[in-house]
C-alpha cells in the first residue's frame, strides 16, 4: 500500500524493555513518547528496531540503529543526527533511518544520566 504501521522496540543489551505505540499508515512517524530507563554502569548497546506491526501474521523488521558504549565516548558532548537504519536480516533490503539525539547528563565521577531522544524516522 505503500505505508507502514510502525513501532520501535528498544533493546538494552538484548533485553527488550520498551515498545512504543504503532503509527498507523505512514513512513515518516513521530511518537512523541518519553520513557526513563536506568542504565547498569555495565551495559555494552542499546538497539531500537523499527517494526512494521501486521495483522495478519507476524511483525517485520524495518531495519535497527546500534548505540554503542565507544558510541557514547566519541561524543562526550553529545550526538544528534540521522543515523541509517541498519539490517537485522542478511537476506533484507533497509532503507531508512533515524534522528536521534543522545547525551549524557551528570559528572564523570557522579550519577550519569544518559538521555536518547528518537525525534522522527523515515
Amino acid at each position: 500500500t505503500g505505508s507502514s504501521d510502525p513501532y520501535c522496540i528498544v533493546k538494552i543489551d538484548d533485553e527488550a524493555i520498551i515498545r512504543t505505540a504503532t503509527v498507523w499508515k505512514t513512513l515518516s512517524p513521530f511518537w512523541g513518547e518519553e520513557y526513563e530507563v536506568h542504565l547498569q554502569p555495565s551495559f555494552h548497546s542499546i538497539s531500537i528496531y523499527v517494526m512494521d506491526e501486521d495483522a495478519l501474521s507476524r511483525d517485520d523488521v524495518i531495519g535497527k540503529v546500534c548505540i554503542t558504549r565507544d558510541m557514547l565516548a566519541e561524543h562526550p558532548k553529545g550526538y544528534s543526527g540521522w543515523v541509517s537504519l541498519s539490517e537485522v536480516d542478511p537476506d533484507e533490503e533497509v532503507q531508512g533511518e533515524i534522528h536521534l539525539r543522545v547525551e549524557v547528563q551528570g559528572s564523570p565521577g557522579g550519577r550519569q544520566l544518559l538521555c536518547c531522544t528518537v525525534l522522527e524516522a523515515r
